[in-house]
């Protein structure tokens, strides 16, 4: 996934979880947050940001907000990213899937009964389902989802393990869109509904990975596999 030219600017405020209110040579200008999460450790007010110009017909925003420096890290923030990223390096056989292989077949935004899965695979004699979760909380060196409750995260789980049950091989990718990550676990003191559910998940043969992604204000891309420790943080509480 490759940018062009993208600007740097100063984060001053989010009036609403779609905008944000950045100075750009010197002048406030409105930039479309690609990001429905919190990213309160993220877009904090002085951050500096990376911002596409994008003007289009029907657009409020001329400009997007795509990265965030934190510390040292530079940290991508557009959720629709992560598919892309995953799609990108199936097609392309760099991930192949632990028991799976790399798809023959590979088809988005797939109903399976009631559920809507983002990618539908198959292989040889193989049939499968892969969500894809985009993650940008940091703590620590460790990557934690979500940064906020979510009961869709949730249903996704447990629509996953139903697949499973049925004779699917079924995946939950977390795209850990920064990179020096030591590893990954839910994060359980925001919401530990997540937690439970994306174990019940891996008991019903749901399979979850994490992989960090290089990122650079040229391009972002998935890379390594980490460290997926599920239980990691578990008994706290919000």
């Amino acid at each position: 996934m490759e940018y062009q030219e993208l600007l740097s600017a100063i984060f001053m405020e989010r009036p609403n979880r779609f905008v944000a209110i950045c100075i750009l040579d010197g002048e406030p200008v409105a930039a479309h947050v690609k990001n429905t999460g919190r990213c309160r450790e993220l877009l904090v007010p002085g951050a500096e940001v990376l911002l596409q110009y994008h003007p289009a017909p029907g657009r409020k925003t001329r400009y997007t907000l795509t990265h965030v420096q934190k510390g040292e890290r530079l940290i991508h923030i557009d959720s629709q990213a992560p598919n892309h990223l995953v799609e990108e390096a199936l097609r392309q056989g760099r991930l192949a899937l632990p028991g799976f292989g790399t798809p023959e077949l590979i088809r988005p935004e797939t109903f399976y009964g009631d559920s809507r899965f983002d990618f539908y695979l198959e292989a040889v004699e193989k049939r499968g389902f892969a969500e894809i979760k985009g993650v940008t909380l940091e703590e620590e060196g460790w990557a934690r989802f979500p940064d906020a409750p979510t009961e869709r995260g949730v249903k996704h789980l447990e629509h996953l393990a139903r697949a499973a049950a049925q004779g699917y091989w079924c995946y939950v990718i977390f795209v850990i869109q920064m990179s020096g990550i030591r590893g990954f676990s839910p994060n359980w003191r925001t919401h530990p509904a997540f937690g439970e559910a994306l174990l019940k998940a891996q008991k019903a043969g749901v399979v979850p990975l994490a992989f960090e992604s290089i990122v650079t204000p040229q391009r972002v891309e998935l890379s390594a596999p980490v460290e997926i420790d599920l239980l990691k943080g578990r008994g706290q509480s919000c």
